[in-house]
């Protein structure tokens, strides 16, 4: 009876109170049970589904895009400019979305300026976030001037595997023996998918510093998963409840200065918006709603099934790649695509229970007959054990 009791409190009020738990438009959500915070409740698996479906064709869009772009089209855009207008898209809309929330009194402070300034000076954690990417994009450099493209491909899919354990050891998530089976699937599903890329022959990195390189990569991965990891927890755990498009506007507002320094360092020599093209500013506009679905694909989701998502794109990209462009399809990709797609599901719908923590039986003596009466008066007592734990 205590058990039942405990699990309805927990339920409906949560470790916080029921005020926490029915933030609307990515406040402060939850997680399965176990994981430390509350479970965000209201959310639809259809919607979750979706969420991961709509991030894994804007994913594939994208990178043909880019392809098209970069391969066909030849165009010498700047790869940063195009990346930092996509920042710049993503603070426009949530900064209309903050104002309607705004108009409909959501938050105290009415008035947008206000509202946004108020925002920028609680932001410290997504400045710690968009540093983490920053690094995350000179390991990036670095391993690829020391290791060769397949190297790099081969060990950058240690990235599903790195966010499942950040996710176990940061935000306590249990896995079941499928899921971890279903992950390890997936990673050999890609790396086989992207055979072609490290078979093919590459030139050499001449003076390059394989040791180095290979110590890039690996960080560079493990980083991946924290990040993941920790701005799901920031948007899911922190005390004070915004919404996804305030996170996304905190997160956006710091990550200008990063792909400024980029600019300055890596495209000096390009004129600031020369040889833009309708399809840069396509991938802008992908962009930007990348970065969106990712906040929201965390939201109602977690990292993990991100990371899927993430997945199932590259072998959704290489098929757009093969009708439209005439890309490399072969037998190998074919069926490493097909392992994929079963590893996707094998994790998404695992049946497998959870480990029930074994019942603990407690033998009692026989009661004397002068026990007898106290036994009777605590058993009469065990109706009053909703108040006595709601007390509690």
């Amino acid at each position: 009876v205590i058990k039942n009791v405990k699990f309805s409190f927990n339920f409906e009020l949560g470790p916080a109170g029921s005020a926490g738990a029915a933030a609307d438009d990515g406040g402060g959500g939850g997680s399965p049970r176990g994981a430390g915070f509350p479970k965000h409740r209201g959310v639809a698996p259809c919607l979750k589904l979706t969420v991961l479906a709509v991030l894994c064709l804007q994913n594939s869009v994208f990178t043909v895009l880019h392809r098209y772009s970069q391969g066909t089209l030849r165009e010498s855009y700047s790869s940063h400019e195009v990346l930092m207008t996509a920042e710049l898209l993503k603070i426009l809309y949530c900064l209309l979305r903050i104002r309607a929330a705004g108009r409909r009194r959501e938050y105290p402070q009415t008035i947008i300026t206000s509202r946004t300034s108020y925002l920028l000076s609680r932001s410290a954690r997504m400045m710690v976030l968009a540093a983490l990417y920053g690094a995350m994009n000179v390991l990036s450099f670095v391993a690829l001037r020391n290791v060769s493209a397949g190297c790099f491909a081969v060990l950058a899919q240690l990235k599903i595997l790195t966010t499942a354990a950040c996710s176990s050891l940061l935000l306590g998530r249990s896995y079941t023996p499928a899921q971890w089976r279903a992950l390890l699937q997936l990673t050999l599903g890609v790396l086989l998918f992207s055979a072609p890329l490290f078979e093919a022959p590459t030139a050499a990195t001449t003076g390059g510093n394989t040791l180095l390189g290979t110590a890039a990569v690996l960080t560079e991965v493990t980083l991946s998963g924290f990040a993941s990891i920790y701005f799901e927890k920031v948007i899911k755990t922190d005390p004070e409840t915004l919404s996804i498009w305030e996170r996304n506007l905190q997160l956006a507002f710091w990550s200008l200065p990063v792909y400024a320094l980029f600019l300055l360092q890596s495209d000096a020599h390009h004129a600031l918006g020369s040889h833009w093209s309708p399809v840069a500013i396509a991938l802008s506009c992908l962009g930007a709603a990348g970065g969106l679905l990712v906040a929201l694909s965390i939201r109602y989701g977690d990292s993990v099934l991100k990371t899927l998502a993430t997945a199932g794109s590259i072998v959704l990209s290489s098929l757009l790649d093969h009708c439209l462009l005439t890309g490399p399809l072969t037998f190998v990709m074919a069926v490493s695509g097909a392992v994929v797609i079963l590893a996707i599901c094998n994790y998404t719908f695992d049946a497998t229970p959870p480990t029930a923590t074994p019942a603990v039986v407690v033998v009692s003596p026989r009661l004397s007959p002068l026990h007898e009466k106290d036994f009777e008066t605590a058993a009469s007592t065990t109706t009053h054990l909703p108040t006595i734990i709601k007390d509690v």
